[in-house]
């Protein structure tokens, strides 16, 4: 393990049994309390930004929003929030996605990215995919090009990793810790 990811690791705290009995849920909040650890997660993801070309960052809601905005300040591109449907005014262009049980949708505002724009996808965790693929099907409808996904963290064991490669298109996905 490297500095970066001991100094990212000893920050997350496991909570047992949260939101559900038998799941370990990975809590962030003591991450982003320490100055040092935030700004050195948003450091490498926007490395990430930069050596990829991206030109926009899009956060997905909610803790992407908490990760995408200072990463793009740092890497000195925009900031595009995704948000779940009906949260954004104006005129958007949404996207339906299943869950594990039932739907979501998510919506971006139309006018916010174009053809000229490569886009990094930047979230806390990698999970199922499933929000993730479908920003990423969100960004190609919004004439954008894919730069590729960005996160602190992927849960190996879910399978987000398979379901996404098809969305990616040869695109990469980067997980700065990997449980």
């Amino acid at each position: 393990m490297n500095g970066i990811e001991e100094l990212l690791t000893s920050r997350i705290r496991d909570v047992a049994d949260y939101p559900e009995p038998g799941v370990m849920f990975k809590d962030i909040t003591p991450l982003l309390a320490d100055p040092a650890a935030f700004g050195a997660l948003t450091g490498a993801l926007a490395d990430i930004a930069v050596r990829n070309g991206a030109t926009k960052i899009v956060g997905l809601e909610a803790r992407g929003f908490i990760l995408g905005a200072p990463v793009a300040v740092h890497a000195g591109i925009g900031f595009i929030p995704v948000r779940k449907a009906g949260k954004l005014p104006g005129a958007t262009l949404s996207q339906a996605y299943d869950l594990e049980y039932g739907s979501a949708e998510i919506e971006v505002h139309a006018e916010d990215l174009g053809a000229a724009d490569r886009v990094l996808v930047v979230d806390d965790v990698l999970a199922t995919g499933g929000t993730a693929e479908a920003s990423l099907q969100l960004i190609r409808r919004a004439g954008a090009e894919v730069a590729g996904v960005a996160v602190l963290m992927e849960l190996g064991f879910l399978g987000g990793r398979s379901r996404l490669e098809p969305a990616l298109a040869g695109a990469p996905l980067e997980a700065l810790l990997t449980v």
